[in-house]
């Protein structure tokens, strides 16, 4: 495993050094992320609030980590991200949050692993089909996390869905683009609008990013009186307050090291 940590210069020490930045979207899932690593019963009121610009970055005591809610979509997400990057050290980002769910392997309230953070509208439309900018010659238009850092994540996180997680500009609203979406993207598990966006901004820092999404809908038709936003928030909290975050902090550090 190949994974690069911050440059010396900006390392700290002492106990306060957070470690690991999750990067949000809303508020709601901010909170539901610190419920979880926290362990408050309901709104984290003890989340320190820490200095960036924009705002929203917060962390718990005794936590190694930051929650930043960045905003929808990926350039909000890529921004809010590259932000706390520049101004604090980490050695892991997490995207997380809710999302749409391909079925049937990732149904109402399961937990996705990204084995394969995608920009998944991000190219060309053809007469021949859609190329991704990988395939028009400029750039990437997928970040993949540490194995080593998923495999200890998913042990974690038992009966977790792992496959590639989608980053879309325009949420999906149709059967004929969900379908659409799993042909170009074999094993898709989910559909987000934030996980490219925080993985790109992990890179230019030299960070390895890892996705993780609880399913609140299925991917296709918007019947928003089916969406179950509360089971994913609260399956959101349960997955932070299981993840092995010292664990992964560890694995990260030793692979730096080695």
């Amino acid at each position: 495993m190949t994974v690069q940590t911050p440059d010396a210069p900006r390392e700290q020490s002492g106990p306060e050094r957070a470690r690991l930045l999750v990067v949000v979207a809303v508020p709601a899932e901010a909170e539901a992320v610190l419920r979880g690593l926290c362990g408050l019963p309901g709104l984290p009121d003890g989340a320190e609030e820490l200095p960036l610009p924009g705002g929203g970055l917060r962390r718990c005591s005794g936590a190694p980590v930051d929650v930043l809610a960045a905003g929808v979509g990926p350039a909000a997400a890529a921004a809010g991200a590259s932000a706390a990057l520049a101004a604090r050290p980490y050695a892991l980002v997490v995207s997380a949050g809710i999302a749409g769910g391909f079925a049937p392997h990732a149904p109402v309230g399961a937990t996705v692993l990204a084995d394969a953070i995608v920009a998944a509208d991000l190219g060309a439309q053809t007469a021949e089909g859609f190329s991704d900018v990988a395939e028009l010659g400029f750039g990437t238009a997928r970040r993949t996390p540490p194995p080593a850092v998923l495999a200890l994540a998913a042990k974690a996180l038992d009966g977790a869905v792992v496959g590639p997680v989608l980053t879309v500009s325009t949420v999906t609203g149709t059967a004929e683009r969900a379908a659409a979406l799993a042909a170009l993207h074999p094993g898709a598990a989910a559909e987000a609008m934030e996980g490219f966006g925080v993985a790109e901004a992990a890179a230019r820092h030299g960070l390895p990013a890892l996705e993780l999404r609880t399913v609140s809908n299925p991917v296709g038709p918007r019947d928003r009186a089916a969406w179950r936003i509360g089971e994913a928030l609260a399956a959101l909290e349960r997955a932070f307050a299981a993840l092995p975050i010292p664990a992964l902090i560890a694995l990260i550090e030793e692979a730096g090291r080695g």
